[in-house]
């Protein structure tokens, strides 16, 4: 049993080191398909038809600009969540009120003088044994990063970084104007697809051809597989769940952080809707929102703690 243990956990400890690895190399992907895509729907299909004139030419304006301006989203919200941190806790960070109790009376700080008298057992003070020192809500340890991330949500390969408090925002955003973005790619290079499989001669090199084809597909695919994840991501700001927290809590039917949507909704995106649609708040939701800072989370008055 003990040499079974120690596998799994130099298994783990592997698995973790080669996604580290992954960092530079699916940004590079990520880029690639990019660049995919720009050359096929810009070089070699829509900006020569620009000279053309006629319906033809305002046609492929439009789907520049809208391009452009989708691309220039993407991008922008991609390295925010990539370069943003997502939250980490502070050194020797202390609860000012009981969270885990659900009161709002502070805690003794005599309970907290020192790390030596803590007690990792207590269920009402959660504790990294990891990271050697306490967690607030809804905080947990990423074993990639290895440190524990303020209301982390998962660790994703393709921004290379954690997913967390302050950069889950970006990470919505990102999704949304990638599935705008490689929807509108899918349908504006559907007829050359199609084209593909016709009897009449098709115009360019089998170069533009090939790449034409596989930006297709490429894009295609991500709309898809973006749209999935859009719709559990919006349903996890519906009831201000995070996805490990949906996992863990599993069929409880009451969760003390679920405000209703249109607060959990403001604790993502914050109260001012010009900066909804920008991975940025204003300074105002950041002096007045606590929970955009990853440590404070507003719960429901009424609720009858309980761990989960």
């Amino acid at each position: 049993m003990h040499r079974s243990g120690a596998t799994m956990a130099w298994n783990v400890f592997k698995f973790c080191t080669a996604l580290r690895g992954l960092g530079s190399i699916m940004i590079l992907l990520v880029l690639g398909v990019v660049g995919v895509t720009y050359y096929a729907v810009v070089l070699t299909n829509y900006a020569p038809a620009l000279s053309e004139g006629g319906v033809d030419a305002v046609i492929a304006f439009g789907v520049l600009l809208l391009f452009h301006l989708l691309l220039a989203m993407l991008l922008w919200c991609y390295f925010s969540v990539v370069f943003t941190d997502p939250g980490s806790v502070p050194p020797n960070w202390r609860p000012t009120i009981d969270e885990e109790r659900g009161e709002v009376d502070p805690l003794n700080v005599s309970e907290f003088s020192g790390s030596n008298q803590i007690d990792p057992s207590n269920p009402r003070i959660r504790y990294c044994r990891k990271c050697n020192q306490l967690k607030p809500p809804r905080c947990h340890h990423c074993s990639v990063c290895g440190r524990c991330v303020l209301k982390m949500d998962h660790h994703c390969v393709w921004v290379v970084n954690c997913v967390g408090a302050l950069n889950y925002k970006q990470f919505l955003l990102f999704l949304f104007y990638t599935f705008l973005e490689t929807s509108l790619v899918t349908v504006s290079l559907l007829r050359h697809f199609i084209e593909f499989f016709s009897d009449g001669e098709i115009p360019g090199t089998p170069g533009t051809l090939a790449t034409t084809f596989l930006a297709f597909v490429l894009n295609l695919a991500f709309a898809l597989s973006v749209l999935g994840f859009l719709i559990m991501h919006i349903s996890l700001v519906a009831s201000n769940t995070t996805t490990i927290e949906a996992y863990e809590k599993k069929t409880t039917p009451k969760w003390r952080y679920d405000l209703g949507r249109k607060r959990n909704f403001e604790q993502v995106f914050g109260t001012d809707k010009r900066y909804w649609f920008i991975p940025a708040y204003s300074d105002e939701d950041l002096r007045k929102m606590p929970a955009l800072q990853g440590l404070e989370y507003p719960s429901k008055p009424d609720f009858d703690s309980q761990e989960f």
